[in-house]
């Protein structure tokens, strides 16, 4: 049985909204400002809310009223991110962290996790010589059923030699926009070429961008089967596929027999599916667990595939994909290469055998998405 998965799949952005009635930045990107000014679209605190401007109005010993900055700092919204920073471009954003931004993931801190009341509270902070930020999330499994994302939060990004606070960016588009962007930039390496058919696992907003991300990479992408336990939400998935050109169909675990590509999106604690019945040359990312005792994928694959991770550190303490593979005996660590080494050519992929792509999310994903939403809302306008 397939666990319960993200919120469903957002819809495509509402219209922006009219001149008189303004939100947030969403719609900055077209008519991008000087970067000291408010995005376009903030919004803009109610009259009620600032200082009197009759001089004496405030009575003796009360409190001065609250001052209201003019320039409030710029919120990039999940519609600002889309159109400021396509798939292909998170892709390109995170290669390019890696190959050329000389980011080493492994020195990267351990993300923050604190227990909370059904779910935890995460604090992923990370750094370049240009710019620093962090981002604060909540996970909470028990959301979807109230109709509410699992992933919720904000970004904060600040200048990384003044340390000035630049921006905040939704924190729920920009990890439902890295994540898959890091799948992306792994499958682009370890997918054969002529990959046409996807398998993913789950219906809500990772499922959706790792279909995105795939066809981002391979181009060639013409079928996706979808695996989830609701049928309404597998039904409307397989419907938006379909309208972005693909085609598409509800499927069982059985089916990754046909897949060129697994995308396993879920809130899995158990292997989704025998890997025995995998295709040869298939390609595997497991990207729904972040905790050592659960895993999207059993031991077996492990063993024969050709294995990639975000760091060596990370899979040890938070990937139970490959946490429990070695504690079976069924994999030897030194096996384990890094995105790293991947995006800059060094790992072999060997014909004939599967290839998995193991992510935890890490901080330093979140900074090169939000550093390329945030650059690309400064650039002026041509």
């Amino acid at each position: 049985m397939i666990p319960d998965h993200d919120a469903p799949a957002p819809q495509d952005p509402a219209p922006e909204a009219p001149a008189s009635t303004p939100t947030s930045a969403s719609a900055s990107a077209c008519e991008a400002p000087a970067p000291h000014h408010p995005a376009p679209g903030a919004a803009s605190p109610p009259a009620a809310t600032r200082a009197p401007s009759t001089p004496g109005a405030t009575a003796p010993g009360a409190l001065p009223a609250p001052q209201v900055s003019d320039h409030p700092l710029p919120h990039l919204d999940a519609a600002a991110l889309a159109l400021l920073v396509p798939m292909g471009a998170a892709v390109e954003a995170v290669e390019d962290a890696l190959v050329r931004g000389g980011l080493d993931p492994e020195a990267e801190p351990a993300r923050n996790v604190i227990g909370l009341t059904g779910g935890q509270l995460l604090l992923m902070p990370s750094s370049t010589s240009s710019y620093a930020g962090v981002k604060v999330v909540t996970a909470t499994p028990g959301n979807p059923a109230r109709g509410l994302p699992r992933i919720q939060g904000l970004y904060f990004l600040i200048d990384g030699d003044t340390h000035q606070p630049l921006a905040l960016l939704d924190g729920t588009a920009l990890t439902s926009l890295r994540t898959p962007a890091v799948s992306g930039a792994a499958i682009r390496r370890l997918a054969v070429p002529d990959a046409a058919r996807l398998l993913v696992f789950g219906t809500g907003p990772q499922a959706w961008g790792h279909v995105e991300a795939v066809r981002a990479v391979r181009p060639g992408l013409a079928h996706v089967d979808v695996v989830g336990r609701d049928r309404e939400r597998v039904a409307a998935f397989v419907d938006r596929c379909r309208a972005a050109g693909l085609t598409a169909a509800a499927a069982t675990p059985q089916d990754v027999a046909h897949a060129d590509v697994v995308c396993c999106c879920t809130t899995a604690r158990e292997p989704l599916f025998d890997s025995a019945l995998l295709a040869p040359h298939a390609t595997v990312a497991a990207v729904g667990a972040h905790e050592p005792d659960a895993r999207e994928v059993d031991e077996r694959l492990v063993g024969r595939a050709t294995v990639v991770a975000e760091s060596r550190s990370v899979a040890m303490r938070e990937c139970g994909d490959i946490v429990q593979a070695v504690a079976t005996a069924r994999f030897d660590l030194g096996r384990l290469r890094t995105l790293r080494e991947l995006a800059r050519g060094e790992v072999p992929v060997e014909a004939g055998r599967p290839r998995l792509f193991k992510s935890a999310g890490m901080a330093w994903e979140d900074l090169a998405v939000a550093v390329a939403a945030y650059e690309g809302w400064r650039a002026p306008v041509d």
